[in-house]
């Protein structure tokens, strides 16, 4: 078995260096439990830098796209596509091997205004909405059958009290554009698996929500594959017995976890930025930027605590969670960084803004890997 016991930081240094292309990276301490992930830009994707390739390539072993798959950048307009981004994405996956995700069909963000109206920008109707939904779907999802593994068909669609966010897509299809969706998705690539992405599903109402939902399209004969839970934390919030009952829970109900967007924001927050909700802005001070000039060792052993103690959950549940995946590579292009303040400097992933292993963060995490 790999990392039987805790590893020193001259072993994880020598694990993580160029010179040792060979040794047991991220992909290998995980590799008896679930998929490890990492989300990826336009730039990395294509990056002429040997270090980010090798690092991507190396370290993990399923991908997904931060923001070139969404709607605004893949199909800007009626008539028109962009599918660069998408063809060099799926490529990369291909060549290193990864589990590939398509992030996301249908989402609230990032969706160009002219997807609900017609010809003379008046607002569509539910039959046409959901047509010109399906179109998309069909196109995006269609081009990379069988190339891309598992979709995030619909992006946070509940409120954090478990009803419908009241979206344009709801309000003018109720609850079918998410089933809609769901199936078109299937009919189109029928061995992919397909998800419902969100955050704060450690939020018992909100859970309830999705899961019921989830269990209605099933008895419908609706696929649904699995939850993601957003992983985007903060150093003491949600609660481990909050994550872990999430898991939990969406295992007894009947579907995979996956565990889609993980960070930790180490720095403080307005009391009411709880979650991810892009809606959400702050204005800067000294008071939520408090390491502009580098994150101090406490605030950094806080942060190697914190991960190490989620992941003594995941590996508690790890006959439940098929894939943990990290939102971004390196510090440096965390959106952690202008969310829910912008202009701030964050510490919130494994790599830092140079796309150095964090050594003391990694064996925190490596000594609970059974």
């Amino acid at each position: 078995m790999i990392f039987k016991k805790v590893l020193t930081f001259a072993s994880l240094a020598l694990l993580f260096s160029e010179q040792n292309p060979e040794s047991e990276r991220l992909k290998d301490i995980f590799a008896d439990s679930y998929h490890i992930g990492v989300a990826v830009n336009a730039w990395q994707v294509n990056s002429s830098d040997e270090k980010v390739s090798a690092l991507i390539a190396n370290q993990f072993n399923s991908l997904s796209p931060e923001n070139g798959l969404k709607w605004e950048r893949v199909h800007p307009e009626l008539d028109r596509y962009d599918f660069k981004f998408g063809d060099e994405y799926v490529a990369l996956g291909e060549k290193i091997g990864a589990f590939t995700i398509g992030h996301c069909l249908v989402w609230h963000q990032q969706v160009p205004r002219w997807v609900f109206q017609d010809e003379n920008k008046e607002p569509l109707g539910k039959d046409a909405l959901i047509s010109r939904m399906e179109d998309h779907i069909e196109a995006v999802a269609g081009r990379y059958k069988g190339k891309i593994h598992g979709w995030d068909v619909v992006n946070e669609a509940f409120n954090e009290d478990g009803s419908f966010r009241e979206s344009t897509w709801y309000k003018v299809t109720g609850t079918e554009f998410m089933k809609a969706a769901f199936r078109k998705a299937h009919e189109v690539d029928p061995e992919a698996e397909l998800y419902y992405n969100d955050y704060n599903v450690w939020n018992a109402a909100k859970r309830k929500g999705i899961l019921d939902f989830a269990k209605e399209m099933v008895s419908e004969g609706i696929k649904v594959d699995a939850i993601g839970m957003q992983g985007h934390y903060q150093l003491e919030t949600p609660t481990l017995e909050q994550i872990e009952q999430g898991i939990i829970d969406i295992h007894e109900a009947g579907f995979k976890v996956m565990v889609t967007e993980l960070d930790v924001d180490v720095l403080p927050r307005p009391r009411s930025a709880v979650g991810a909700d892009l809606n959400m802005n702050f204005a800067n001070s000294e008071e939520y930027n408090p390491y502009k000039d580098g994150i101090t060792p406490e605030a950094e052993a806080k942060l190697a605590q914190r991960y190490a103690d989620i992941f003594k959950i995941y590996e508690k549940h790890k006959d439940k969670i098929t894939r943990v995946t990290f939102w971004g590579l390196g510090d440096g292009n965390s959106w952690l960084n202008n969310f829910p303040v912008r202009g701030r400097t964050n510490y919130p992933l494994l790599f830092d803004r140079n796309l150095e292993p964090k050594i003391e963060v990694i064996e925190k995490i490596a000594s609970v890997v059974k």
